[in-house]
Order: C-alpha cells, then sequence, then structure tokens
C-alpha cells in the first residue's frame, strides 16, 4: 500500500502538478511529473466516471495504488506525480496495467533526467 505521508490529498497539488508537469501517456495511463523543492515524495490519483461506476473505479484506483507503491523508489524526492487512469484500464489484467504503468513511468523519468 502507499504510505499515507506520500498520498497527493490536496486539490492545488493536484492541479500544480498536472499543469507543470511533464506529461507521459500510454493507452490505460496518463502521468503528470513534476519535480518541487519539497523534501518529499507525493503521488496522487485520478479515476473519474468514464471509467465505470463506483465499484470499478475504486478498484482500478485500488490497483493503481498497489503498484506505484511499488515503484516509489524510482522517484527522486521532490517528485509530485498524478497517474490519471484512462477508461481501458477498468478492463486490464494487473500484468497489463503494471506494463503500462512502467512504460509511461519511464517516459516520464526519461524527460527529467
Amino acid at each position: 500500500m502507499l504510505p499515507a505521508p506520500a498520498r497527493m490529498r490536496a486539490g492545488d497539488d493536484f492541479r500544480r502538478t498536472m499543469r507543470h508537469g511533464r506529461r507521459a501517456a500510454t493507452r490505460s495511463v496518463v502521468l503528470h511529473l513534476h519535480h518541487t523543492d519539497v523534501p518529499s515524495i507525493s503521488v496522487g490519483f485520478v479515476v473519474g466516471k468514464g471509467i465505470g461506476p463506483a465499484v470499478t473505479r475504486n478498484r482500478v484506483k485500488r490497483r493503481l495504488r498497489h503498484l506505484m507503491a511499488r515503484r516509489m523508489d524510482v522517484l527522486a524526492m521532490g517528485s509530485s506525480m498524478v497517474v490519471r487512469a484512462l477508461p481501458v484500464s477498468a478492463r486490464q489484467s494487473s500484468a497489463e496495467l503494471a506494463d503500462a504503468l512502467d512504460d509511461a513511468l519511464r517516459q516520464a523519468l526519461d524527460g527529467h533526467r
């Protein structure tokens, strides 16, 4: 599970990250990665109603949180990231979703190095 201090909750943090961060997309997720001077790492998730009913949205969000918790070590201190799920993510297996997340992470991080 994603540690509580690493969870992005404030709307302003989501907006700042999505407006100023580097965007990387696959067919199932879009990542926005922004580097700040804050000495912490935060990750937020956006799973809109286009994904499906509440049960499906919550399942996708839980899966993404679980996958992202295993990938926190690739983010530099001061990173803030928003992971936005696209409708196809609800129909993908965990392995497919993990691959899509890895691809998007690779794209986003390559632009910041």
